[in-house]
């Protein structure tokens, strides 16, 4: 039989129990769609939370205070912890290829400011802040540098809490309140938005000395680095921790890239999709159980039209062909209706919901496309070879 009556019977024979074909191939259009919506979501976070940490550059280094390592016995861990201080930041700002460094203590306080106040995230950090993290000041200026030692009491605020507690009138100058000290308003930050879990926006910085003395620690939480941009990291590293094993004795620190971090962050989030995709193809396996039942009671229905084509010559490949082709005529129709159903619910998610990411992952929904296609033809094949083993006498006499 040629290919084009094959398929021009198998669409005749689908479309004569439309109700019937319609609600087996919803199984694969929920399923397809579930992919589509759900890899979408997946993808979009997957963008979202990459784009927030590559916000700050990407020639970023920091280092930690301890060192884990791993003894001969299974699970037996050894963890020293050794302070960073500020003169082993000023030390590796030092070193080749570096531009900036920034030491990092962060806690949360409350903030007044006349008659306001709220609790917002406290910064103790280093003046070079708006060159490593690319924050740029929108009003005033930010923290000044050389004040290691004795540190003035000046701050600036983020953006939004420059809002919450001066709404529109001019902070520069004035005095605000960071727990029990008092500190002088200097600049304000432009917008920057989250940072893993931190809204810049919501943050007030001050100097990393008086950040010490607030929060009651004698060593810095971090240290960040900022060095040339096409100077392999891997020698920035090796630097840094030469440097910090000579001033410490030993190597009781934690250097982590930013390479280092977005890899990591990468292959966890593509994990996180495919765990949404495979959700999303449970939905599938019902629908490829929908179309196995189906076709396995279109041949009981239709032995006698069996019989007759096999009495008018018809082989025992051609009627395995056209049941096939009927199952995957089945397949292809919800494949492509749930793909169609899924980037619809998609795009209206965008608009509905702004706020959440949602990008098509086109590598998913051309798999699951593929995959129904793989479904119509695994469920097909059974009740097509039931078809093709009926010999014609007995079909032709069974009504």
């Amino acid at each position: 039989m040629r290919a084009i009556d094959l398929i021009t019977l198998s669409y005749r024979s689908i479309g004569s129990q439309k109700l019937r074909s319609v609600l087996t191939a919803l199984g694969l259009i929920i399923g397809i769609a579930a992919v589509v919506i759900l890899t979408s979501i997946g993808r979009g976070v997957h963008q979202f939370v990459l784009a927030e940490f590559t916000q700050f550059g990407t020639n970023l280094l920091a280092v930690f205070p301890g060192k884990t390592t791993t003894l001969g016995l299974s699970g037996a861990t050894i963890s020293t912890v050794r302070p960073l201080t500020q003169d082993d930041a000023a030390s590796l700002e030092r070193l080749d290829h570096v531009l900036a460094v920034v030491p990092v203590i962060q806690g949360n306080a409350r903030i007044e400011a006349g008659d306001k106040q709220r609790r917002a995230s406290v910064f103790g950090v280093g003046a070079a802040v708006p060159e490593v993290w690319k924050i740029n000041v929108q009003q005033g200026r930010f923290l000044p540098a050389g004040e290691m030692n004795n540190p003035r009491a000046f701050a600036v605020l983020g953006s939004k809490l420059r809002d919450e507690l001066f709404g529109g009138d001019n902070p520069l100058g004035k005095r605000v309140r960071i727990g029990a000290d008092r500190y002088r308003v200097i600049g304000v930050m432009e917008e920057k938005g989250q940072m893993v879990g931190f809204d810049m926006d919501d943050s007030i910085y001050i100097p990393i000395g008086k950040a010490l003395e607030m929060f009651d620690r004698e060593s810095v939480m971090e240290i960040d680095l900022l060095y040339q941009s096409g100077v392999a990291v891997e020698g920035i590293e090796k630097a840094v921790s030469r440097l910090l094993v000579a001033r410490h004795g030993q190597e009781d620190f934690t250097i982590i890239t930013q390479n280092q971090m977005l890899e990591t962050m990468d292959s966890i989030l593509n994990i996180l999709t495919m765990a949404v995709a495979a959700l999303g193809s449970i939905s599938l396996l019902v629908g490829s159980v929908g179309i196995l039942t189906i076709m396995t009671i279109a041949v009981s229905e239709r032995i006698s039209e069996i019989g007759l084509l096999r009495a008018v010559g018809a082989e025992q490949r051609t009627i395995f062909q056209i049941f096939l082709a009927e199952a995957l005529a089945l397949s292809l129709a919800g494949g492509a209706g749930g793909i169609l159903l899924g980037i619809a619910v998609a795009q209206a998610l965008k608009l509905v919901v702004p706020k959440l990411p949602v990008e098509l992952a086109w590598y998913y929904i051309v798999g699951a496309f593929f995959i129904s296609l793989v479904i119509g033809i695994a469920a097909g094949v059974l009740p097509a070879m039931k078809a093709a083993r009926l010999k014609p006498l007995d079909a032709l006499r069974t009504e």
